[in-house]
Order: C-alpha cells, then structure tokens, then sequence
C-alpha cells in the first residue's frame, strides 16, 4: 500500500482515435491499430487479425470489481469488420475476456490458442471446428499468414484452484511482405534470443511494458527488459504493450513508456508509441509523439 504510485491512473481522460469498419475496411495492408493493453488488430495480406481482445470495462471475471478501463476501446467488437483469426496468448483476465470472446465469434473464423485455452473457450461455447490448439513450437497456416506458437516464461489460471493448467505463448506471424512478433506477457528468459535465432530478424516486436515489479520478474519484464527482448529478437521496430489500459502494478500508468523510450535511445532501439485507434503503417510507420504527456484538449 505504501509503494503504490498516487499516478497509477490517468487523471485527465485519455484521447483516443475513434475509428470505424469503413475506414478498416479500405486500410492499406500491413496496418496496425492499438486498441488497449494488449489488442491490436492488424491487416496482413488483406485480411484482419487480432490479439487478446479485451472490449470489457473490467479485467475480470465480475463485471462490478477488479481493474477499470482508463478509456473505451476506440471501436466497438461488434463494429469490427469479419476476423480471420483471432490469437490468444493465455487466459488471464486481461488477455482473456468471456464477454469479448462471445460477442466476437460471429465475425470470426478462427481462434488461435495455447493447449487447454482452447478448451475453456469450447466450454463457453464457441464451436470446436473454430478452434485450433497449439504448442510451443507447433505452427498453423491460415490464407498466407504463418502462425507459430513460442515460448513465454509467465503463468496461467483464473481462479485460485486452475494454475497453470493451461499453456501460455508467444507467437511469430508471416505474412507474405513482413514478419510480426506478439509477446503476450512473459518475464525476461533466453527464449526470446531461440526465438530470434530461428524466425528473426522481425519488422515488428509487440513486447509487454507494463504491470511489472521488482519482485515479479518471472513473470513480467521490466521495460529495460523488454528492450532487451526486442534486441534478442532481432527486432526491427519495438511497440511496448500492456500498458496505458489498465491498473494491474504499483507504478504510475506513464512509467512503462518513459522507461522505454529512455533505454531505447541507450541501446539504439526504434520504439512506435502510437495513441489507440491510431493506424499504424508497419513497414514504414510515421514517427511517434509522447501522447500520453499531453493533457486531454478542452470540449
């Protein structure tokens, strides 16, 4: 109670880029939109792909408790247009939503997951012929895209009985122009420097910097360690996510960007802040600004 930052939620709203199936719909390929924590939906060859969706105001499993939402979603999941697959890194709360998983199914042809996550998702009723399982190492292919579950050292469980019952991951997406890194959560390990030897170097790396603490740190990165990670994958291009969503440690909300910005300039590294909602062109991203310093403007 003592260690927790008094900045640990935004005191001024958050200003997201509001954005609609239209304009997704006619988006260049290889695009990429944040929209909070760590969903990002991406265009690859002509198709949309998304990770972790979270649309809840909640990361939990009561919709009246547990870590709010600094900001909606800057689209709705029932706005979003048809979903090749959607890829799930493991089943906490904030990377797992029952809610969100639902109301996207209609849309979606296929859900990308860790061995066990699958089941949980079957059990709530999505379709069984949706759903493809995966283990470290193990790959699917779906229209062009690659996908290949890899390691993360991190943990499962949602409930206090179900730990580490199901697996957790990270995955590598080939695309026919571009490859893609999505980290989900994991402490710092020497599997991201197997990872960059086998599939790297990589366009992109969505790596985790954010609900980190000294005494975590086998299950979350630090953001320096996260730009590490980003190196040992022979990244290209780092976007820090789990960040800027929810209240989930005890440092303030801008921490996580701040530190990464600040040891990316030691180690040379290219850091993308986008604000959510905001397109990203992933071969050749506009330069980021420091959003998250800059108060709300006035209505």
């Amino acid at each position: 109670m003592t260690k927790k930052s008094p900045d640990s939620v935004p005191k001024r709203a958050i200003v997201v880029r509001a954005m609609d199936r239209a304009s997704l719909e006619t988006a260049p390929d290889n695009s990429l939109w944040r929209l909070g924590h760590s969903t990002v939906l991406m265009k690859l060859a002509g198709k949309f792909w998304l990770t972790d969706p979270v649309f809840s105001g909640r990361a939990s499993p009561v919709p009246f408790a547990g870590p709010k939402r600094f900001q909606a979603a800057p689209i709705t999941a029932d706005a979003l247009p048809a979903i090749e697959a959607v890829i799930l890194s493991h089943d906490h709360y904030d990377h797992l939503d029952r809610a969100t998983i639902l109301a996207l199914e209609p849309k979606v042809g296929r859900f990308v997951a860790p061995l066990g996550v699958g089941e949980r998702l079957v059990a709530w009723g999505i379709p069984a012929a949706k759903v493809q399982q995966l283990d470290w190492w193990q790959e699917t292919r779906i229209d062009q895209l690659q996908i290949v579950a890899t390691p993360a050292k991190h943990f499962s469980g949602r409930s206090l009985t179900d730990r580490d019952r199901t697996l957790w991951a990270s995955w590598v997406l080939i695309a026919p122009e571009l490859k893609v890194f999505f980290g989900g959560d994991s402490g710092y390990f020497d599997g991201f420097t197997k990872i960059g030897e086998r599939f790297g170097p990589f366009d992109l790396t969505m790596i985790e910097a954010g609900a980190y603490d000294r005494d975590w740190p086998s299950i979350h990165m630090t953001p320096e360690e996260s730009v590490q990670a980003h190196l040992d994958l022979h990244g290209r291009r780092l976007m820090p996510i789990h960040n800027g969503t929810f209240d989930l440690a005890l440092h303030s909300w801008t921490e996580p960007f701040e530190r990464v910005i600040s040891h990316a300039k030691v180690t040379n590294a290219a850091v993308l802040t986008p604000r959510f909602g905001e397109r990203v062109d992933i071969r050749a991203p506009a330069e980021s600004t420091s959003w998250w310093r800059r108060p709300a403007p006035r209505s």
